[in-house]
């Protein structure tokens, strides 16, 4: 026979995660009872968080100007509405994007800083789109120390707060069920992980912060963007393993609104971790923006070239368009010592540890142990002197004889061709190329016309690259106070579930969705960030 424990609080948060974490602080600041329920264990305290790379999307900033910079909110809503493409009806997402906008710089840039996080000098250029439809401008403010120490900063703050006799963290606790209905929401119902144990906890407000569905490789499958077909084979799993979306299924049964989920931020550029921590585990590169970018069968995909950085959906979309969905970069050593990069904390140890001579050093005369160290312990990376070898190590790895040596080698030709024939260059990847080393950022991390087939850089390399699930762009509806609505009546109004609010991915970083169908990147932590503290004042009767 199972047991219950039973708990009481004046607010649940559901999910340890940084919105989580942030959130609890703001309530305990206000003399708050705060209780955790978190189905990781312990020492995983702050979720995916602590293995992002710590991007965040700002706008007008300090780093902005040192960089000379020019930016304003007018400029990037124009450019956040471009990439996003909302729906005509959408509604809460155009409004939470506005509110993100005019919030981010204020109670996110200047707010972390005041508690002890600082920004790398130099910004990243992110989602530049195909079309000059994305970022105008530099925006993406990467965390010194990386997700880690975000983490590490409010963790701290977290435990060590001055009221953390009124904070209770369970782990390993998974909740199921909300108490209530859409009239009101008194609690949730769970159980602990791996025992035949249950819980109940009751508190006036219950906060879900669960993250989004994208760790649950069928819930991403069933919700797959229709017009892009039957999802791939194989999607590696780059989210936390316990986001699925048990939180959205609960929400759906009271009769909350849970919406976009069609709409995910998956990547181009996985590969296979040579350590999995769980099933499918997948590492999201950052494709070397000189590699050729092949379908399956080794042609160059097309007819705009794949180039990382410009427009992240349309990498996904175009080798969705294939017979088989997943694709190989090839290149050489030379070009993978220059540009090849692992996003996320993990794989970046001298930013994460904030050793600054060492990323310099790395940026310079490129990242030797982490290129040596994939080609060794990664199965997808292969390596050979010709590119008959390379074939053959290609269709040997599938298990199929489905790369082509004529398209492989024809592709090479082209590429170095255009190279040979030298400016202005007739190939869109080498344009693209050279339109990104305008910025320093870029210039110092990109190949400036190098040769796929240079004897001098070799051996050549080929990257198998799958699909990789990552961030759900949809999620719980909420309005802009981050109370959950419920679904639309006849009439098309909603009305909020009172007692429950929804923060962070579990939200759609607000409002169901407030990317639309493309995000300008670094609005996800930062969407984090401020979900959690308009909800948290919200919660107090407060505004930011």
């Amino acid at each position: 026979m199972s047991s219950t424990l039973h708990y009481q609080s004046d607010v649940i948060i559901v999910g340890a995660g940084i919105a989580g974490i942030i959130a609890a602080i703001e309530l305990l600041d206000a003399g708050k009872r705060v209780l955790m329920l978190d189905r990781d264990v312990e020492h995983e305290l702050g979720g995916l968080a602590k293995w992002a790379f710590g991007g965040m999307f700002f706008v007008d900033t300090k780093h902005q100007r040192r960089n000379g910079i020019k930016d304003s909110i007018e400029l990037a809503k124009q450019d956040w509405y471009n990439f996003a493409d909302f729906a005509a009806d959408e509604y809460w997402g155009k409004q939470w994007a506005d509110q993100y906008l005019h919030l981010c710089t204020d109670h996110g840039y200047h707010w972390l800083r005041k508690n002890g996080i600082d920004f790398f000098r130099v910004l990243n250029w992110v989602e530049r789109g195909l079309n000059d439809d994305g970022n105008s401008v530099p925006r993406f403010h990467m965390v010194w120390g990386t997700g880690w120490e975000l983490v590490q900063v409010f963790k701290r703050k977290l435990l060590g707060h001055s009221n953390n006799k009124l904070l209770s963290i369970h782990y390993e606790h998974r909740v199921l069920e909300l108490l209530g209905n859409s009239e009101g929401v008194q609690g949730v119902h769970g159980q602990l992980e791996g025992k035949d144990t249950e819980f109940a906890a009751v508190a006036e407000t219950v906060i879900v912060a669960t993250g989004g569905i994208n760790g649950n490789i069928e819930k991403i499958k069933q919700n797959w963007y229709p017009t892009w077909g039957k999802p791939p084979e194989v999607i590696l799993n780059g989210a936390h393993k316990y986001a699925l979306g048990d939180l959205h299924d609960a929400t759906a049964a009271i009769d909350g609104n849970v919406v976009n989920l069609d709409k995910q931020w998956n990547y181009a550029a996985g590969i296979r971790h040579y350590a999995p921590r769980k099933k499918d585990h997948g590492l999201s590169l950052v494709p070397c923006k000189t590699a050729l970018w092949l379908n399956y069968r080794g042609e160059r995909m097309g007819p705009e070239p794949l180039v990382t950085a410009y427009d992240t959906r349309y990498l996904v979309e175009r080798i969705c368009e294939e017979e088989e969905k997943y694709s190989w970069q090839v290149l050489n050593y030379g070009i993978m010592l220059k540009e090849f990069a692992i996003s996320g904390s993990e794989h970046n140890p001298a930013f994460r540890n904030k050793k600054f001579l060492k990323v310099i050093k790395t940026v310079l005369l490129g990242n030797k142990e982490l290129v040596d160290k994939m080609i060794t312990d990664c199965e997808d990376v292969l390596v050979a002197d010709t590119l008959e070898e390379l074939v053959d190590k290609m269709n040997a790895l599938q298990g199929t004889d489905a790369v082509q040596l004529q398209d492989v080698k024809a592709a090479v030709a082209a590429y170095d061709g255009s190279i040979d024939q030298g400016p202005p260059y007739r190939d869109k990847q080498q344009q693209r190329i050279q339109h990104a080393r305008q910025w320093r950022g870029d210039k110092a991390r990109t190949s400036n016309m190098a040769k796929i087939g240079d004897p001098k850089k070799g051996p050549f390399v080929a990257i198998r690259e799958f699909i990789l699930s990552r961030k759900s762009l949809g999620g719980i509806q909420t309005d802009l106070s981050g109370r959950v609505l419920q679904k639309p009546d006849g009439a098309g109004q909603q009305a909020p579930i009172p007692g429950l609010y929804a923060i962070g991915e579990a939200a759609g970083f607000g409002g169901g969705g407030m990317h639309g169908h493309r995000s300008l990147e670094g609005t996800f932590l930062g969407g984090c960030v401020v979900t959690a503290r308009v909800t948290a004042q919200a919660i107090l009767g407060k505004t930011l």
